[in-house]
C-alpha cells in the first residue's frame, strides 16, 4: 500500500544500495511483503514530472536547517509507470495542491488557508486511497501527506478534484527534511505511518523509518493529545515499532500491545489482497504527553 520515504533521522546522506526493495509494504515473516501497488489506466508516454526528494541533510545549513549528520536514508525513490490521467492530475494541480520539501520553514495555516486547522502528517501514502477516504471523512481535520512516488501523487491529485477535498495537502521529498526543517514545534494534530517500507533483510533494518531517533524528532512536533497511529503487516517491524513507541517517554500507548483495526482507517484494495493471502495487520495507536 505504502510508498514511502518516514523514520530515520528520517550530514551526507548514504543512498540505498542499487537492489534495495521499492517500497513494499510489508508481509508476515513466512510471506513476501504485499505487492507493489499496479498503476491502473492507460500509460503515458510523456516525461514523468519532476519528483526531486528533497535537499541533502548535508545542505540543511543552506536552506536554514540544522547542521549536517550522518544519516541512513529510510525510502528509495521510486517512480514507476504513470498513466495519462495520473500524469495529466499532477501537472495540472500541483501548483494549488504540492510543494516541494526545500528546508524551508512551513506556516501550515498559510498553506491549508486556515489558520485553525488542525493538521496531521502522513508519511507515505501509496496510491492515496486512505488519505482520501479519511480526508472525506473528517473535513474538520488537514490532512498533510508526504510521499516521493510520482504516480502515487498524481492519483491521490486526482482523487482531491473529484471528490472536492479541500483538506489536503501533499509533500514530494524526505519527511525527515520536512519535519526537523520545515514544522515548527507542536505543529501537528497528529502522525500516521501507515506500511512503510519493512526493509526485511536484517543488514536494512537500519533503514526502517520508525527508529528512536526519527520518532524522538516526529513527536516534538506534536501538540499535547495528538494521536500517533502506525499500521504495518510485517511482523518483525510491528514488533519493533511497539518497542520504539513504548520506549519513547511522551507517548502512551492506547491498548495493552497491538490496537484492534481502528474504523477510521480504510482498507485499501491491495490491503484486502494480503490479508487474503494471510497477512496480518497489527495497528499500533500511542497518544503524545
Amino acid at each position: 500500500m505504502s510508498t514511502t520515504p518516514i523514520a530515520a533521522p528520517e550530514g551526507a546522506r548514504i543512498e540505498p544500495p542499487a537492489a534495495a526493495p521499492a517500497s513494499p509494504t510489508g508481509a508476515p515473516a513466512s510471506t513476501a511483503p504485499l505487492p507493489t501497488e499496479p498503476t491502473e489506466g492507460p500509460v503515458s508516454t510523456a516525461p514523468l514530472p519532476a519528483s526531486p526528494t528533497g535537499p541533502p541533510a548535508s545542505t540543511a545549513e543552506a536552506t536554514g536547517g540544522t547542521a549536517p549528520e550522518q544519516r541512513i536514508r529510510s525510502f528509495h525513490p521510486r517512480r514507476g509507470r504513470i498513466t495519462v490521467a495520473q500524469a495529466d492530475a499532477h501537472e495540472r494541480l500541483w501548483p494549488t495542491y504540492g510543494l516541494e520539501v526545500d528546508g524551508r520553514p512551513l506556516d501550515l495555516g498559510e498553506l491549508f488557508g486556515d489558520p485553525d486547522l488542525p493538521v496531521v502528517l502522513e508519511i507515505g501514502f501509496g496510491m492515496g486511497e486512505a488519505t482520501a477516504g479519511m480526508a472525506s471523512a473528517a473535513p474538520e481535520t488537514g490532512i498533510l501527506g508526504c510521499d516521493v512516488h510520482t504516480p502515487g501523487q498524481g492519483n491521490l491529485l486526482g482523487m482531491i478534484e473529484a471528490e472536492d477535498l479541500k483538506n489536503v495537502r501533499i509533500a514530494n521529498g524526505d519527511a525527515f527534511v520536512l519535519l526537523r526543517d520545515m514544522l515548527p514545534p507542536a505543529s501537528l494534530a497528529g502522525l500516521r505511518v501507515y506500511f512503510p517500507d519493512p526493509w526485511p533483510k536484517k543488514r536494512h533494518h537500519k533503514r526502517r523509518l520508525i527508529q528512536p531517533g526519527f520518532v524522538s524528532l516526529a513527536v516534538s512536533r506534536l501538540v499535547p493529545g495528538a494521536l500517533v497511529h502506525c499500521a504495518t503487516d510485517w511482523e518483525p517491524y510491528a514488533e519493533q515499532m511497539l518497542e520504539v513507541l513504548g520506549a519513547e517517554p511522551t507517548l502512551k500507548n492506547l491498548h495493552d500491545g497491538y490496537a484492534p483495526r481502528p474504523a477510521f482507517r480504510p482498507m485499501t484494495k491491495f490491503e484486502r489482497q494480503g490479508i487474503k493471502k494471510g497477512h496480518i495487520v497489527h495497528d499500533l495507536l500511542f497518544e503524545h504527553l
